[in-house]
């Protein structure tokens, strides 16, 4: 006879009353409407200029949005930051928000602070990308219903909480790629953490907050 640990028990047991209570909930939840339509999003943030990309229709019909934008921005020293934002009105079966380290486990969090708030700081989730010679470095977090979520655990722990509590589901996942250059993967993430602190303010004008 297999002997059971009371801890795995608990843990066992935890999930499967979470499970029953996210199948329970999920179907439920108003589709909320982004504050304003990605479309209109800025080209421009402080002095980078921006143009607006697009994936394949294929990775679009995978990630399930109803909302979003993919633009490349450029300084004019040359670098440049690839901002995309996937915004979800409502997340069913089938419409999750995808987590990047389903693919890549490896992460570390960093710590931005919002521009034109002296005491606001949220932390994100870092990852570092190597494909040969090149390196490339991530930054991403969920903005949901009024909260900064750094954790995939948190984010979906929320998600089944404001389902209960707030009839909401809706959410965003935010994600920033730069090129480590010569200057190495300390310089791209500071670059990458001085644009999302711009970036921010510009979010939350289309990121429905707490209230919606």
């Amino acid at each position: 006879m297999i002997k059971i640990s009371p801890t795995r028990a608990i843990i066992a047991s935890s999930i499967m009353i979470f499970v029953y209570i996210y199948i329970s909930f999920m179907s439920h939840g108003e589709a909320v409407q982004p504050r304003k339509q990605f479309s209109a999003f800025p080209k421009q943030i402080g002095n980078w200029m921006g143009k607006e990309g697009r994936f394949s229709q294929q990775i679009y019909d995978v990630l399930g949005v109803d909302d979003s934008i993919l633009i490349s921005y450029i300084n004019p020293e040359g670098q440049d930051v690839q901002l995309y934002v996937g915004y979800y009105q409502t997340q069913r079966e089938g419409s999750l928000i995808h987590s990047p380290k389903n693919c890549m486990p490896d992460s570390s969090i960093e710590e931005v602070a919002v521009s034109g708030s002296k005491a606001e700081k949220i932390k994100v989730i870092k990852l570092v990308l190597e494909k040969g010679i090149q390196k490339q470095v991530v930054l991403y977090w969920y903005q949901s219903r009024g909260r900064f979520i750094s954790s995939e655990y948190w984010q979906k722990i929320y998600l089944v909480w404001d389902a209960i509590f707030k009839n909401r589901t809706d959410g965003s996942f935010v994600r920033l790629i730069t090129f480590s250059d010569a200057q190495g993967e300390i310089s791209a993430t500071n670059r990458l953490k001085l644009f999302a602190s711009r970036l921010i303010p510009i979010l939350n004008d289309y990121i429905p907050g707490e209230t919606g």
